[in-house]
């Protein structure tokens, strides 16, 4: 059964072409992940198909109804069914108003959950749950019956429920077949076919222009002989003309000969290279060096609130360089872990030298007037290039490094200061959630930054992807315990 079917789908924003899709069908059947860059309209596209904003131009028929879980907005309890399945998902009966992100991501879910409908569309529905409740989720959308069109960061969510992957740039859709490591390894195939492609072109068209240039130098050369002939036969014509009209001709096929070659080359049109992969070398400057091979320690720590109790005489040792995850449930302690260290409560230790970056969940609420590079150059050692090919790397382009930081979004905003931390005057960082609200392609960057970096990284998260890419230790908060996983 086709449940929406779209046909030229146009959206413009701010004089910006955010979606222009020819066709764009979703059966019953379906289950697609969407994805693409922060600002590429994924969300605008969900209410678009939901009938949420209006078509500048375009037309969306539907024949069937859908639940939708949002992203930012404010949830409400709504019925009894709606705390059956908040049970399951941890929640307690609470007030809106009062709920954490997760309480919030959990309300939403049990909503849409609870409705008889034939879809389900989701926006980042795993941000603030933790590894329990991204697991229970997993284990109702695959059992599902109706169709799912999910926008998702979250490489193992995705794998795990969707068996096709809408890419969504440019403003148009490319579909792949498969989860998104199946996409990822098209995704490369594209690109090694695209090289392949670029080399085959460049070849070519160098050979051609040697030997447009090898034609041309020799019709040149004739050139030449034939004047000093002319000067050394004045007066012999009849035997000039007759040498004159040899030389001409052969200079006339090998000019003839390069014209035809330039056309060939009009005729190979432009194949663009393959997008650069960049990268940077982060280096610790000798002033932050720390010597200690446990510049994090606990020695019998305890902490409680009120009658609940997070942690319970636990003693712990991260190692320098090391990147260490902190996983746990939510409300089980992570954060006021990460508030001990920095605050350098009773029972923790840190090298005398240890100077701590930190990022938090609430980052994108940061606000400032200020010039992205200016603000990226505060406190910061490394060059412009560097600086600029760290933020290349997790999408922020050579126009936006001009922009203002008032007129970013909330992922952009994310990202410079994951950027600023990462290339930071400290050799000990505090991460809680990076990876919240980043798209793929910076989650990834982030990843490969991460593991480079130079320093030591503590960092909370509960991405699984994140967690197999650049943990080297895993340590879990759990009934006052701070237990090694990994």
């Amino acid at each position: 059964m086709l449940l929406i079917k779209a046909t030229e789908l146009y959206v413009e924003y701010m004089g910006r072409e955010v979606l222009d899709i020819d066709r764009l069908e979703l059966y019953e059947y379906d289950r697609i992940g969407l994805v693409g860059a922060n600002g590429a309209g994924k969300s605008t596209l969900l209410k678009a198909l939901l009938g949420s904003i209006p078509l500048q131009h375009g037309k969306i028929e539907r024949e069937g109804t859908f639940a939708y879980i949002p992203q930012l907005e404010e949830a409400v309890v709504q019925a009894a069914q709606d705390y059956a399945i908040m049970g399951k998902l941890h929640v307690d009966r609470v007030q809106a108003g009062t709920m954490s992100g997760g309480e919030e991501t959990r309300v939403k879910i049990a909503q849409a959950l609870s409705g008889q409908v034939h879809g389900l569309f989701a926006d980042e529905p795993t941000c603030h749950l933790d590894r329990e409740g991204i697991d229970f989720l997993v284990n109702r959308l695959t059992h599902y019956a109706g169709a799912l069109l999910i926008i998702s960061h979250d490489r193992y969510f995705l794998d795990k429920v969707v068996d096709k992957i809408w890419e969504l740039k440019d403003g148009r859709i490319t579909e792949y077949w498969g989860g998104y490591t199946d996409y990822l390894a098209q995704k490369e195939e594209e690109r090694q076919s695209q090289a392949a492609r670029y080399r085959q072109y460049t070849a070519e068209r160098e050979r051609l222009e040697q030997a447009i240039e090898e034609k041309k130098s020799q019709a040149r050369q004739l050139d030449q002989k034939e004047k000093k002939a002319d000067k050394k036969n004045k007066t012999e014509s009849g035997g000039r003309l007759s040498h004159q009209k040899s030389q001409g001709s052969k200079q006339k096929k090998l000019y003839n000969a390069a014209k035809n070659m330039e056309r060939r080359i009009e005729a190979l049109g432009e194949v663009a290279a393959p997008k650069a992969l960049r990268s940077v070398q982060f280096r610790q400057s000798k002033t932050l060096a720390l010597h200690n091979p446990f510049p994090i320690a606990g020695q019998e720590i305890s902490k409680r609130f009120g009658d609940k109790v997070i942690f319970d005489n636990v003693s712990f040792q991260f190692p320098l360089g090391g990147k260490i995850a902190i996983v746990g449930a939510n409300g089980a302690g992570k954060t006021t872990l990460f508030h001990m260290i920095r605050d350098r409560e009773s029972g923790i230790t840190l090298s005398p030298k240890a100077e701590i970056g930190c990022f938090v969940q609430n980052g994108y609420k940061f606000e400032r007037n200020q010039n992205v590079m200016a603000y990226m150059q505060e406190q910061c050692e490394y060059p412009v290039a560097d600086i600029r090919a760290v933020l290349a790397s997790m999408g922020v382009t050579h126009q936006d490094v001009r922009k203002e930081l008032s007129v970013l979004s909330g992922g952009e905003i994310i990202k410079l200061q994951l950027a600023k931390l990462l290339l930071g005057r400290y050799n000990i960082l505090l991460m809680d959630e990076p990876s919240n609200f980043l798209d793929i392609p910076a989650v990834e960057a982030l990843e490969t930054m991460m593991r480079k970096y130079a320093g030591t990284i503590v960092f909370i998260s509960h991405d699984a992807r994140l967690l197999e890419n650049v943990a080297d230790q895993v340590f879990e908060v759990k009934e006052g315990r701070l237990d090694r996983l990994k």
